[in-house]
């Protein structure tokens, strides 16, 4: 609710104007009591109560009008009485006065309630008894009498009637405004400003090209209606109005120096936005309707036509251009929203430092997807954050008043589908899309407020939904009543040139050699496509590799060694004054001398991989909950001055080109991972990071997983190189401390679709990080890694890992006599080390103990290679620490086995449905009796 109100009155102490009594608020002192009695405010007594509370506690809290209302006799009279019985006097005057402030405001707050926004309702909604002039102590007869009003619609003085007019001109109309959730009073301010002053109108050039836009998106919906019968397209029949604003959107975005669209949204008029906005040619889209794509592209299996992204020029009609790309999104509606702020951030960053300004975000919701996923409130947290933000997104909500077949009142608890979007504080215009000036209005305020402000703001165009979910469904059969009215109701743009016609702006023949003329494109394209379509042969889908032979080739990753020295060297060379933490500095200190020691940990490993691609001119973005410090206190990537909180990222003092954004995110899996992805996309040089707090939450972004980073490419053509940091290992920490689902991972890859890692050594993660980075060929990147081998001495590495080599998929035993081996141990990650300590506890020289650091593509020369060094009777295990149905076992164990030409056994736990116990105790039992097994 809004803390803060501004009774009608500058002008203290002025009774009188002219001829008509002017009623202020009266500048009294008053020592007063300490509770407020006052006069009878009805409904809205609580305005006054509050503010009276505010300027008990401070005066200076409330505005001076206030203050000096408070100070007059009258508010503090003892005994009530009805506001038709107040004398007029003085005080008197000072309380009508208030109550008209009051009245104002509470427009401003709720005035939305009774706007008419609803294109399917016939009748003005109901007076709120909350608005009646009644439940405020006023009167009919106080109508004529006037009132200072201080600058409200930029007037002093105004009569009640008048204030009543503008209030409802302002805020019970065809948009209706919540804004008084803001906190700053410049904001609202602006706001007010915008919405209490008269607008203008559209000339004549702005109505046809709103008449031209409706126009162009109802016949390619009723075009495509009547050619490709049956077939799903998701139109935007009834919402037709969204064009309109998109077109306004950009209008306003070209003259005001932006360069650049991204629109995020589902399939819900996804093909006309492509068609009338991004300029996707009609031919291209008829030819996905008659199925004739290319399946010999690139973009694999591909994806049904809703789903599509497409990069296009937006035309605007006074000649201005400006390239738009709409995002490709699977059908999970929502999650499309932080991968396009990633993508923006991205290109944001490429125009320049802090231009915001350059790329304007947009996304494009349902209603009830708003309101009903979790992933757009996590997407809005994100819009004021400093690793996240984009300068403000205008958010586009195509309000069908539906969602699929279920009605509000089963979809949402709030009133509206936008009340996600206060809590952000952004301002929520709800527009009825059947007034297509309105929304060209709005689509102008939307813009300019987030190019003033830099904050999200949302449009509610609330329309219809003329056909089904898809054209397929009869939505009579459960909303009956609402599509009697829709059936009934004429299209938005038969509705708006009828007016136009009437007011006599336009003639009818104008109104259809328009709409004809865009038929006849229609037409035209789709005649062109049919003839294409007859003699085109589409040859047969490429079959992709299963990954085996698909390793891109090596590149060099190795460093020299005054790189290394200079990067460790950034470690400890701080600013002068600036103090490190007593419990970091000596971390610090032991960074630079590990390159001497040859005890390079992961951090250090981590820091040299990170530092020498910044020389290397690669920009690098981690981003994570804790990634700054590190979940497990390892790797303080940015330090905090112990004295004054000022933070300083040693790796970006090394004098590189390019930049080391060390970023902590919000906690969030879904956005969060959604957002590195897109940001991937739009920067295929940078090295792209996103650490899980533990691997085992990043179950929370599957969709993610599942939609974007296994199958895009498969799908949509599109290549990211982000890359996944998942901290695994069973380890006694309960079973959601402990696996990172290797298993669900390597089931997703297939086509050489990602790489999939479980490095054991530093030496072997950095050079893995390198390869990823300074490759050509981009692909997802998944690493498990250590937790508690952060800090085991036995995994270290010495400065010529460094300094030659490159990353091996598989890990020799340097230590075994081929000759003597009677068994020989594949695994991966720290269960090698328990493994090794067993073997040297136990004096054993027959095993041989192999590491696989590559899951995924599967190393298959490098592991045949290896085991080919051991007699061909030696026995081949598999052990890993996860149960058997977990881990990389069902993956590889199948591959080995071809390998091999033969039956390989399993040392692991027992299937569970649970990746681990929840008693240390009982792991480390368990622990012990897996390695002990493996030598049985």
């Amino acid at each position: 609710m809004e803390r803060s109100a501004k009774p009608a009155a500058s002008a203290i102490g002025r009774m009188q104007r002219g001829k008509k009594a002017i009623h202020t608020v009266a500048s009294q002192p008053h020592a007063g009591q300490p509770v407020l009695h006052g006069q009878e405010f009805g409904l809205n007594e609580w305005l006054v109560e509050e503010q009276y509370e505010r300027y008990l506690h401070d005066p200076t809290s409330v505005d001076e009008a206030w203050r000096e209302f408070f100070r007059s006799p009258s508010a503090m009279t003892p005994t009530r009485h009805e506001t038709n019985t107040t004398s007029d006097t003085a005080d008197g005057s000072a309380v009508k006065a208030v109550r008209v402030a009051a009245l104002i405001h509470a427009y401003r707050v709720r005035g939305h309630l009774m706007a008419d926004t609803d294109p399917l309702t016939t009748h003005q909604r109901d007076a709120h008894p909350g608005l009646d002039i009644t439940a405020f102590g006023l009167g009919t007869e106080d109508l004529d009498r006037a009132f200072v009003v201080d600058d409200f619609a930029g007037r002093d003085v105004m009569t009640l009637r008048d204030v009543l007019h503008v209030l409802r001109e302002s805020y019970c109309g065809s948009l209706g405004t919540q804004y008084m959730h803001i906190q700053s009073f410049e904001e609202r301010h602006w706001v007010q400003q915008r919405l209490e002053t008269p607008h203008r109108c559209p000339d004549r050039a702005e109505q046809l090209q709103i008449l031209y836009r409706l126009g162009a998106a109802e016949a390619f919906e009723t075009f495509l209606h009547t050619k490709y019968v049956g077939q799903k397209r998701y139109s935007l029949e009834g919402g037709e109005s969204a064009i309109v604003l998109l077109d306004a959107l950009l209008r306003r975005s070209i003259r005001n120096g932006a360069r650049e669209a991204v629109i995020g949204m589902a399939h819900r008029g996804r093909l006309n936005v492509l068609a009338n906005i991004v300029g996707k040619s009609y031919a291209e889209i008829f030819h996905e309707f008659e199925d004739e794509v290319d399946i010999r592209s690139v973009q694999g299996s591909g994806d049904v036509k809703y789903h599509l992204g497409a990069e296009g020029t937006y035309r605007a009609p006074d000649g201005g251009a400006m390239p738009v790309s709409v995002v490709a999104n699977p059908s999970h509606l929502e999650i499309v929203g932080p991968v396009a702020e990633g993508v923006v951030r991205a290109k944001q960053e490429v125009a320049g430092a802090g231009d915001v300004s350059s790329v304007l975000p947009v996304l494009v919701h349902g209603d009830a997807a708003f309101a009903g996923q979790g992933v757009v409130g996590e997407t809005l947290n994100m819009s004021q954050l400093p690793g996240y933000r984009t300068g403000g997104t205008v958010h586009i909500i195509i309000n069908n008043q539906l969602g699929f077949t279920t009605s509000p009142t089963h979809g949402r608890s709030s009133t509206y589908a936008t009340d996600a979007a206060k809590t952000v504080e952004a301002p929520i215009f709800h527009v009825n899309g059947d007034d297509p000036e309105a929304v060209v209005r709005v689509a102008q305020l939307a813009f300019d407020y987030r190019q003033a402000f830099h904050k999200d703001v949302v449009i509610d165009l609330i329309c219809y939904r003329r056909h089904g979910h898809s054209e397929v469904d009869d939505p009579s059969i459960t909303q009956p009543a609402m599509y009697d009215r829709i059936d009934a109701r004429p299209s938005v743009r038969r509705l708006y040139a009828g007016a136009l016609v009437r007011r006599g702006d336009i003639t009818e023949q104008q109104v259809e050699g328009a709409l004809r003329d865009y038929r006849e494109r229609l037409e035209r394209a789709f005649v062109e496509t049919q003839a294409a379509s007859a003699s085109d042969s589409p040859g047969l889908l490429a079959v992709v590799g299963d990954g085996a032979d698909g390793v891109p080739p090596e590149v060099s990753t190795a460093i020299t060694e005054a790189a290394a020295r200079h990067v460790i060297a950034s470690q400890t060379d701080l600013p002068p004054g600036f103090t490190v933490h007593p419990r970091v500095l000596p971390q610090l200190q032991r960074r630079t001398t590990m390159l001497d020691a040859g005890t390079i940990d992961w951090a250090t490993a981590e820091t040299l991989a990170i530092g020498s691609l910044l020389l290397d001119g690669v920009p690098v973005r981690l981003a994570g909950q804790d990634s700054q410090r590190g979940t497990f206190g390892q790797r303080h990537a940015v330090l905090t001055d112990r004295r004054t909180s000022i933070e300083h990222t040693p790796l970006n003092s090394l004098g590189a080109s390019v930049e080391f954004a060390a970023c902590n995110s919000m906690l969030s899996e879904l956005a969060a991972l959604a957002f590195e992805y897109g940001y991937s996309l739009a920067r295929p040089e940078t090295l792209v990071l996103w650490e899980a707090q533990f691997g085992d939450f990043a179950n929370g972004a599957q969709t993610v997983v599942d939609e974007y980073i296994a199958s895009s490419e498969q799908k949509w053509g599109q290549r990211s190189g982000v890359t996944l940091l998942l901290p695994h290992g069973l380890e006694g920490q309960g079973p959601d401390h402990s696996s990172a689902r290797v298993e669900r991972f390597l089931q997703l890859c297939a086509q050489e679709n990602m790489t999939v890692a479980m490095p054991s050594l530093p030496g072997n993660y950095f050079h893995l990080l390198r390869q990823h980075a300074l490759g050509e060929h981009r692909r997802p990147l998944v690493i498990f890694t250590p937790k508690s081998m952060l800090r085991l001495k036995s995994a270290t590495s010495t400065l010529t890992e460094f300094t030659t080599g490159a990353f091996r998929a598989v890990l020799p035993d340097e230590t075994a006599d081929p000759a003597r081996i009677e068994r020989v141990l594949v695994c991966s990650g720290k269960v090698f080390y328990d493994l090794d300590a067993h073997r040297r506890n136990s004096h054993l020289s027959n095993t041989a103990i192999v590491r696989v650091e590559r899951l995924y593509p599967f190393p298959e020369h490098e592991l045949s290679t290896e085991l080919g060094r051991y007699p061909a009777d030696a026995e081949v295990l598999w052990v890993q620490e996860e149960p058997e149905n977990q881990g990389a076992w069902p993956f590889l164990g199948p591959r080995i086995q071809r390998l091999t030409k033969r039956a390989i056994g399993c040392i692991s736990r027992a299937q569970a449905p649970a990746p681990a116990v929840g008693s240390a105790r009982r792991h480390a039992v368990e622990q012990k009796e897996l390695v002990a097994a493996a030598f049985r």
